[in-house]
């Protein structure tokens, strides 16, 4: 413990009083105020290097004393304090606090960075103005908010100004003559003792001393969690072996590969190759609302079947769901209702059209919510068979498409976006994928969709979507084996199944 006369050796502070002036702040109080002030810049290692102090009165309006590089020498200080003549108006305290953050701790003004602000306001006060919104972003900002509250003091505004704990910062003082006691306790945590140098902290790098409280620090390379002690590595790709075929890309916390431009990467999440395979579960999202129109509707189920013919369908291929949508939403058959492109085809065919409003949103919610849901067919997500869904509409949706186009990309599902006649640009590039050039596409006429269908490969290789491959070319030498192979095995599991069982 230090006695009266001791000198407070704590860390370099850049401290501002704020000091109420108002007209209900009575003459003899003020002077108490003044007295209280000199009192404790006598315990404090007053310097430019050490203590900074800076004091603003306010009542109606702000006015700076001195700031924090004013004064270097506490004879000087005091003289100052000893000269302020209260302005003695109203109480706009919101209005103080705004003048702290902006213009008392600035560095103009002679704040220093990376040393701790500290403002100490006293006030009789019940504010005029709002404080809570302006001291909240004060504290955001690094300012600790000391509140001294004398005589009729609201406690709820002190509350709202200090900074939390409360129990540390806020102070009620009945009588203006006891402010004293505010005086011994505020010296003692400033001139606290460093925490790190004690070692009393749990930092799991490097800790940063503020008189009586510590924050913890990272090393170069690595973040601070949450829990504002412990740290994330941010580059994995250095220090662990990620096995990246191609290139390593940093996360925080973690870390993925990715290939060279027109290589994919494979199922491993590391190898890169120019193929990948052919299986998707895709489902088709059809705008029925009454502006499409019949003939136009019809169209749009030829283009359905169009992408249809391009993919490889089958239980264990590709699996296609067709939700349509107006006003409502209808699932017309779930991924694992078809196994084949004809019966799709077919089922596409017979789709009703439901002429009603545009409910894109509440579309793409059902697409989330069921048709990519195992129930309905979508293989389990383990086994990353890729997910895509494509939305045609010919429209600007009637609900909000924002939260569900941007959930559905979260869920890893890759999203396309078509749109013809009255389509509008920006939600299809809301509901499209990244890059989302080359997953939105837009026509001015249903006649041209078919255009649309021949560029979607949805899960062709790129050497394939150029032509130059057939998708499944039998004659290949290796697919063949690979063939004979196969129907090999299952005569044989067939046989044995049969055979044996008798």
């Amino acid at each position: 413990p230090h006695g009266p006369n001791q000198k407070c050796k704590s860390g370099p502070v850049d401290l501002v009083f704020l000091i109420d002036s108002s007209r209900s702040v009575r003459p003899h109080e003020f002077e108490t105020m003044r007295k209280f002030l000199i009192d404790i810049l006598n315990t404090l290692d007053i310097g430019l290097d050490t203590t900074r102090v800076g004091v603003v009165q306010y009542s109606s309006q702000v006015r700076s004393e001195f700031s924090l590089k004013t004064h270097s020498k506490l004879e000087n200080m005091v003289k100052a304090i000893n000269e302020i003549v209260p302005l003695a108006q109203g109480t706009m305290t919101g209005l103080a606090i705004r003048y702290l953050m902006n213009e008392a701790f600035s560095p103009g003004q002679g704040d220093r960075p990376k040393v701790p602000n500290v403002a100490v306001i006293v006030t009789d006060g019940r504010p005029q103005d709002r404080v809570a919104e302006v001291a909240a972003e004060a504290r955001e900002r690094g300012i600790e908010i000391y509140a001294v509250g004398v005589a009729r003091a609201d406690m709820t505004s002190l509350r709202a100004m200090a900074s939390p704990p409360f129990e540390d910062h806020v102070f009620l003082v009945e009588r203006f003559d006891l402010i004293y006691q505010f005086g011994l306790q505020f010296q003692d945590k400033l001139c606290a003792i460093d925490l790190c140098a004690e070692g009393k902290h749990d930092c799991e790098q490097i800790c940063i001393s503020t008189p009586g409280v510590f924050t913890c620090d990272c090393n170069k390379g690595f973040k601070l969690n949450r829990d504002k002690r412990t740290c994330t590595n941010m580059d994995m790709c250095n220090t662990v072996k990620h096995g990246c075929d191609y290139q390593c890309v940093n996360t925080p916390g973690s870390y993925h590969c990715i290939c060279p431009e027109g290589q994919l990467l494979q199922d491993d999440g590391k190898t890169c190759g120019t193929c990948k395979s052919a299986n998707i579960d895709l489902v088709l999202l059809i705008d029925g609302s009454k502006s499409v129109r019949p003939q136009n509707f019809e169209l749009v189920k030829k283009f359905v079947n169009q992408v249809v013919d391009s993919l490889d369908v089958s239980a264990h291929g590709t699996r296609v769901g067709l939700v349509q949508y107006s006003s409502r939403v209808r699932t017309e058959f779930p991924l694992n209702m078809y196994h084949t492109a004809e019966d799709i085809k077919a089922a596409v065919m017979k789709v009703d059209y439901m002429e009603k409003g545009t409910m894109t949103g509440l579309a793409l919610k059902h697409m989330l919510e069921y048709s990519f849901s195992e129930a309905e067919g979508a293989r389990p997500a383990s086994r990353n068979i890729p997910r895509i869904g494509l939305v045609f509409t010919d429209g600007r949706s009637q609900d909000d498409i924002s939260e569900y186009a941007k959930k559905a990309k979260e869920a890893g599902i890759t999203m396309y976006a078509v749109g013809v006649g009255k389509a509008v640009e920006d939600e299809l590039r809301e509901i499209a994928s990244d890059p989302v050039e080359k997953h939105f596409y837009y026509t001015t006429d249903f006649s041209a969709i078919n255009t649309i269908a021949d560029n979607l490969k949805l899960n062709v290789c790129p050497a394939e979507s150029q032509g130059e491959v057939e998708v499944k070319d039998p004659c290949a030498c290796e697919n063949l084996v690979e063939f004979q192979q196969a129907t090999m095995n299952s005569l044989d599991q067939f046989t044995q199944k049969h055979i044996l069982s008798k």
